[in-house]
Formats: structure tokens, sequence, C-alpha cells
């Protein structure tokens, strides 16, 4: 239950559908199940063979396993993954404000006119940044009462409620008049698509990598208290396919529910679905309140279920976030309560900035920084799977399995089958990823429609510059800064993540 809440989270909610929508629908799930058991659980293996094996968080796994010289990309993986945690409290603290507003009843003051303007006025004000500590708060609780008094038991009723939760809602969603509409475009694949759009390949393999929490250290964390009973595979298939169930469930809840509303309130289901929103919500916090208004009955129930179990996915992946970053200070020398104190002032600081509308900074307005650490350290993910994967091939793939994998249970099997993953799949497909994007980034700079084309020239200098928000510069520096300062510290951190 610890790990599918780890892995279940706002993105199975909110970005699963639209990316799926966006993708072409029943399309787009075979090689997102492909991408599953090629990339996500793989790496799942990797985390939870390293944590329980070493009993340390990345830092202390990476030095106890791979040699304390290795300690810096230990480090780069539990960084990259706290600098997912100082935004994704605020994405969190939108998730309670909005279950306020469901049992509040204040949601049927939302029309088609003003949906996005409610939204976009509550992130520019300052509640955003009492709902992101109230999340904070939420979580440091959980973490501080201990793994087995905190985690294990608040994992225990938010993952069962949130399973609950979405069944109640696909339910309710397929049983509305023209949900059939919804329900067809989930289910039909275009072969001849699927054959010839590499993008629909590499955006199922995006999602598989971003939504699992493969590559996140995240794992690594909650293994430190497995036993050598549990068999790496059969737990990491199980946390992988629970995702992905989630994910589906979330799907058939809201897009057949789209179909059969959005032309009660005169918008196209069609356009709703792909709809990017602001700061990439899709419809979740825009269209879902408009649309479930239109129900004959019960719209004020579904919209209460609905943010309750966007919520709970919530706060169950914030609670691992901040779990590792515990774990992470607890490795370099502090007793478990001083890093719950260090990571809770941490994380309410470095996280106002995604919380609060910068508008007077120049260039800046509307939840751009929380759009540009989103870009920053999502893409920083990839490079964390690639450090994985990296140093498992350094260590060998076959020693590793048979030393980490193998070796506690008394003969796993399917050592050829994880070496070929370790060995080829996994490292072309953080290749393709990562290209990806970085082209991705590139067309990103072309000059807007009917304007005059860009020399090569000015669209690589804002291509490189690192005051863009969504540039591959920003990445870079913000990478290079935090890998700089990790290889001054490498020696030490090795020291004392082997050490404590």
């Amino acid at each position: 239950m610890a790990t599918l809440g780890m892995a279940i989270g706002t993105g199975n909610l909110w970005r699963f559908p639209r990316i799926l929508s966006q993708n072409g629908g029943g399309t787009f799930l075979i090689p997102w199940v492909l991408f599953l058991f090629s990339w996500s659980i793989p790496l799942l293996m990797v985390e939870f063979s390293l944590g329980r094996a070493s009993g340390r968080g990345p830092v202390g796994a990476f030095a106890r396993v791979f040699g304390r010289g290795t300690a810096w990309r230990g480090g780069f993986v539990a960084f990259c993954s706290m600098g997912i945690l100082f935004y994704y409290s605020v994405v969190s603290g939108w998730c309670i404000h909005y279950v306020g507003m469901a049992f509040a009843g204040t949601m049927e003051t939302i029309e088609a006119g003003n949906a996005e303007q409610v939204f976009l006025d509550f992130t520019s004000s300052w509640a955003p940044a009492a709902t992101h500590a109230i999340a904070i708060l939420i979580a440091v609780v959980v973490v501080g009462a201990g793994v087995a008094r905190g985690i294990e038991r608040v994992c225990k009723v938010l993952v069962p409620s949130l399973f609950v939760v979405l069944v109640i809602s696909a339910v309710r969603g397929l049983t509305l008049d023209g949900a059939g509409a919804g329900v067809d475009f989930l289910t039909t694949v275009d072969w001849g698509r699927l054959g010839s759009d590499h993008k629909v390949w590499l955006e199922a393999l995006t999602q598989s990598a971003w939504s699992t929490g493969a590559g996140w250290g995240l794992m690594i964390c909650y293994s430190i208290y497995a036993s050598n009973t549990m068999k790496a595979g059969r737990e990491c298939v199980i946390t992988g396919v629970g995702n992905n169930m989630a994910s589906l469930l979330a799907a058939v809840a809201i897009i057949p529910a789209v179909f059969a509303l959005a032309p009660l309130a005169g918008q196209d289901p069609a356009v709703l679905v792909t709809e990017s929103g602001p700061a990439s919500t899709g419809i979740t916090f825009v269209w879902i309140p408009v649309l479930f208004r239109q129900m004959p009955a019960g719209s004020q129930l579904l919209s209460i279920l609905f943010f309750l179990g966007l919520a709970f996915a919530a706060l169950s992946s914030l609670i691992a976030l901040v779990e590792l970053a515990v774990r992470t200070f607890i490795d370099l020398g502090l007793k478990r309560r001083s890093a719950v104190m260090l990571t809770a002032a941490l994380s309410v600081v470095l996280g106002l900035p995604s919380a609060v509308d910068l508008p007077f900074i120049e260039g800046h307005s509307g939840l751009s920084i929380l759009g540009n650490q989103d870009w920053v350290w999502g893409l920083g993910l990839l490079v964390s799977g690639s450090l994985l994967a990296y140093s498992v091939l350094r260590h060998g793939a076959g020693r590793f399995f048979d030393e980490h994998i193998a070796a506690p249970q008394g003969g796993s099997k399917g050592r050829g089958l994880f070496c070929f993953m370790l060995t080829w799949l996994v490292p072309l497909q953080a290749l393709a990823l990562l290209g990806w994007w970085f082209w991705t980034s590139w067309t990103w700079t072309a000059a807007a429609d009917g304007a005059p084309a860009r020399s090569f020239g000015e669209r690589f200098a804002e291509w490189a510059d690192p005051s863009q928000l969504y540039s591959i510069g920003t990445c870079l520096v913000q990478w290079g800064i935090l890998t700089a300062v990790l290889l001054l510290c490498n020696r030490r951190l090795g020291r004392a993540a082997d050490e404590t």
C-alpha cells in the first residue's frame, strides 16, 4: 500500500487522461503498457534492491553498493526528487483547496465563462501559500510518526479509499447519457498512427517514467524496510500495475463523463479532453467543476469524491517525497526528529516561489516559477533514472542481479531478461526521451504563427538561455550547479552516508 501510494499521484488523475486523449485514446495504451515493463519495472527493481541491500536512502545506497565515489549520483537522485517536493506540495495544496470548495458547495458558482479565471485568481493570490503549508504539515506529521505508525497506517487508508473513489466515479460517469462516445474513444486503436507517429510512443514512455516514480529514489527509501522474503520483481510489478490501474480508472472516470456532459455546457468534448490548461492541469481545476454541474443528480457528491481522490493521490505521493528528504538527511548524520524539522522548514520556504505569483519579476507571471521547476526537475528525473541504470552497468548487470535481486530470495528467475533490459532497453529509452525533450524545447523557439521566421542564431540563443523558463539552458544550469556542489562534497557525502 505504501509503494502504491508512492507511485499514484496527481499525474494519474490529471496528466494521464489528457496525454491519453492527445495521443489517440486507445492507441496510446499499447506503448504505455509496454514501457511499464521495459522502463519502469526494471528501474523500480533496481531501486528496491538498492534500498533493501543498503538500508540507506539514495546517497547511502549508492555509496554502500556502488562505492563511496558514487555518492554524488545518489545525491542527484535525492535532490532532484526534493526539487519536485518543493512545488508538488503547492499542487497538493490546490487539491486541498478544491476539496474545501466541494464540501462548501461554492463550486456551484463556477461557470463556463469564469472557470479558468476562478482558478487563476486563486493561484495568483496568497491562498496557495497557506494551502501549501497545510499540505507540508500533513505530510510531515505522518512521516514524523515513523514508517510503521505513520506512513503504513495512513497509506492503508488513503490508497484503498482512492481506488474506491475512482471506482464510484467511473461507474457514475459510465451511466451518464452520451458516455458511450467516451468509451469508444478509450478503446479504439488506430494501428496506422501507432506505426507511423513516433510522438505517441515517446509520450507513452514519458508518462510511464514520470507516473510510476521509477528513478525518483522513492522506492529506495521504502524498500529499506523490506524483508529478504519479498521478491523484487513481484513487489515492483504490483506497484507498477497498480499505478497503471489507477490511471485507467481515472481515465474511465473522467473521459466518458466529459463526452457526456461537455455538450450540455456548450463545449466540444474532443477539445476539452486534450486541453492543457493553466500549469498543464488539463481540465481538472477548470472544467471538471463546470461539467459536474451539468449532472442530472449528485453533482456535489461527485465533486467531493473526485477532489477527495485527487487529494488522497497528492498526499500519498507527497508523504513519499518528504520521507525521501528525511531519509537523505538521516543518512548524512541527523536524527530523525531533526531531519523531519529541517525538511518541513526547507519545504515551506523553498516552495513559496512556486506557491505565490511573482508578477514583479520581469517575464514571470502566474505559475511561471512552478512551471519552470516542473520542467527542470521533471526532465531531471529522466537523468536520475539514467544514473541508476549507468551505475548498475558499471557494477555489472548480472553481478547486481546475483548479489541483490536473486541472492536474498534464494534463486529468483529472470536474470537474462533483467540484464537485457538494463543493458540495452533502458539506456536506449533514456537517450530517446532526453533527445526528444531537448528537440521539443527547440521547437518552442520557432516564430509564432504569422510572424517572420527567426534565424538559427536567435532560436539557439533562446534555447540555450538559462533565464528562459522552458529552455534547455535553464535545465543545464540548474543541473550543473547541483552536480558541481555534489562533486565538491562527494567525499564527505560518501563517508557520512556509508558510516551512519
